[in-house]
């Protein structure tokens, strides 16, 4: 559960090899391809666990871990059996990283999430219900600094607020800064 909105986030798969497609021989191929795998293993997970909540917090470990090692510690090439290792979870999942068995259940949440935003779109998509109960999504929010506290609770309340307008599609400002990531955040 997270705090002072009572969420429960479902962490859900979106592939980038999937979605854009890019030929084997760009330099975008191999990134989206080691990403892909980091899904299968997270689709592994969901699968082996006692209970969806259990698997989603497992899930929410190793997304976490990953995302700290990739975008804070600038690690590309890592084995997955040390990010798994690091999280408390059976290094053994790492072989469903090759495993074509979970792309299903990948393209199935993809498949869920761009049914509410539309295909034009990339990653995050927020999926939530609306006031009047209906499950509506969009892609983003795309920010540069990841906002804190009262800011924090601000965006989100915005966010929500805006999903209760039909025709509500974009908001888009020029990016004036490159990412700050912040510091590594502690482990899940």
């Amino acid at each position: 559960m997270v705090p002072h909105r009572n969420l429960e986030v479902t962490w859900r798969s979106i592939s980038l090899l999937f979605k854009n497609q890019p030929p084997e021989d760009s330099d975008y191929y191999g990134p989206v391809k080691t990403t892909h795998g980091h899904l299968r293993v997270m689709e592994a997970i969901r699968a082996a666990a006692d209970s969806p909540q259990s698997g989603n917090q497992d899930v929410f470990k190793l997304y976490w871990e990953l995302g700290s090692r990739i975008h804070h510690d600038g690690e590309r090439d890592f084995d997955i059996a040390d990010a798994l290792s690091a999280v408390g979870l059976d290094a053994s999942f790492a072989a469903a990283a090759d495993d074509e068995q979970w792309d299903p259940a990948i393209q199935a949440a993809m498949d869920d999430g761009l049914g509410l935003v539309g295909n034009d779109v990339g990653t995050p998509i927020i999926a939530t219900k609306n006031s009047n109960g209906e499950r509506v999504g969009y892609f983003g929010p795309v920010i540069t600094k990841i906002p804190r506290g009262d800011d924090a609770l601000k965006m989100w309340d915005a966010l929500t607020a805006m999903m209760d307008i039909d025709g509500f599609f974009e908001l888009k400002k020029t990016r004036t800064g490159g990412i700050d990531f912040g510091p590594r955040p502690e482990p899940a």
